[in-house]
């Protein structure tokens, strides 16, 4: 276990890159793979990190950790990755204390995602918390964090309309398809990988295609097949890729390569193809734009299709914003108590002290004067920690002063 319990939301960051100012091959240069993440966790250490996570999607990548300064994580992050610093600090979102903790909850209730109330984000989150807690780089508050965040996620999705109607990167993918083809009825369609995205894009397309139409290819045969038999898809081989790519219309690439599947050689002057790319980082080389017949999209270029259903989310965005309030109001509450822990256990062993020397005759009796003096005192420290200028010494000696004398001479 490298994490330590006695953090301070003060040295509590998140340092980020994400869609908003980066494009694709920017965000694919600190794009971040299992073998990485593991490597970068077992780095920390090195550069005085011992509790942190790293979310890194098609959108964003994100470090959420402890640190004295963000500097440490954002060196972290590119020593394992293809991106220098200098980029980053250029391209990069760097947030602190209490506003790296609204982001957190942003990102969970999809508030941040490139398509307003997509929810793909949180099964993201867990995997990336998972691996890093597997590894003992998650502690105490960063896990009581993100159960929050997921509370709040929950609640928006209960509660509101912020995920209402069919809004999704795949969804998109084939809204792009049927805007430049609008007769899917005589095109072979090639959909490379067979991972979430992928999975989904074939859901989405035996709808609008005919299932004999659709070829799936994976790098893994067998998992492509698994798949294509509950569609009813044709499975191609990987090591006829060059083929597939030749014979088909409409090619959607949603592999996790760190270089291009679909390269410009695939292709010949005068092809008429639709080009769908998925990937981060890019898996088709932008270069195939070179041919006047093709047509290329990426993530960022389906993100900008927009609908009644994105304006109706819109509109539900100030009652997720109310409810996520609510659930870092309630964080907040817990983290101030845990912090008041260490006080009320030494107050504790005091009371117990002074119990055993004076009041030995009415053991039970004043053994549950103390736990209501505890009580009564956590409480007290609850409600003053808010008001400016309140310590802990002042908040216990007025504490004892006016009640706790009281309550153990009343008891």
């Amino acid at each position: 276990m490298h994490t330590d319990d006695k953090h301070s939301i003060s040295d509590f960051w998140v340092i980020g890159i994400n869609y908003r100012k980066s494009d694709t091959a920017l965000r694919g240069q600190y794009a971040i793979n299992e073998q990485q993440y593991a490597q970068l966790l077992e780095t920390a250490p090195a550069y005085g990190i011992s509790e942190l996570f790293v979310l890194s999607t098609c959108n964003r990548t994100e470090v959420y950790g402890f640190s004295k300064d963000a500097s440490s994580l954002i060196t972290l992050l590119c020593s394992c990755t293809e991106g220098d610093s200098d980029h980053f600090f250029r391209q990069a979102y760097i947030r602190n204390g209490n506003e790296a903790l609204k982001h957190i909850f942003n990102v969970a209730g999809g508030l941040d995602s490139q398509i307003l109330g997509d929810y793909e984000i949180v099964g993201q989150m867990k995997l990336a918390v998972a691996f890093a807690k597997e590894r003992g780089y998650v502690g105490t508050f960063t896990e009581r964090l993100f159960n929050s965040a997921l509370q709040a996620s929950r609640a928006i999705r209960s509660e509101t309309q912020l995920s209402s109607g069919t809004v999704s990167v795949a969804y998109a993918a084939v809204q792009f398809i049927l805007n430049v083809v609008p007769d899917l009825s005589q095109k072979k369609i090639l959909i490379i990988g067979s991972g979430k995205i992928g999975k989904n894009t074939c859901r989405n397309l035996v709808e609008k295609a005919g299932r004999e139409q659709i070829t799936l290819v994976n790098r893994t045969e067998e998992r492509a097949r698994q798949f294509a038999e509950e569609l009813g898809l044709q499975v191609g081989a990987y090591r006829d890729l060059e083929q597939h790519i030749t014979d088909s219309d409409i090619i959607i690439v949603a592999t996790n390569a760190t270089s291009p599947v679909l390269r410009k050689a695939h292709l010949a002057a005068g092809d008429k193809k639709v080009l769908i790319d998925l990937s981060i980082p890019n898996n088709i080389d932008p270069e195939v734009r070179d041919y006047a017949g093709v047509q290329l999209a990426d993530v960022d270029a389906l993100s900008k299709i927009n609908d009644e259903t994105l304006r109706r989310r819109e509109a539900e965005v100030p009652r997720a914003k109310a409810l996520i309030t609510c659930q870092i109001h309630d964080f907040a509450e817990w983290y101030l108590m845990r912090r008041n822990v260490p006080v009320l256990k030494a107050v504790k062993q005091k009371l117990n002290e002074l119990n055993n020397q004076l009041f030995e005759a009415r053991k039970d009796t004043d053994n549950q004067a103390v736990q209501k003096a505890l009580n009564g005192m956590a409480m007290k420290m609850r409600t003053e920690e808010r008001r400016p200028g309140c310590n802990y010494i002042e908040t216990i000696n007025d504490y004892m002063s006016n009640t706790l004398n009281e309550q153990i001479s009343l008891s």
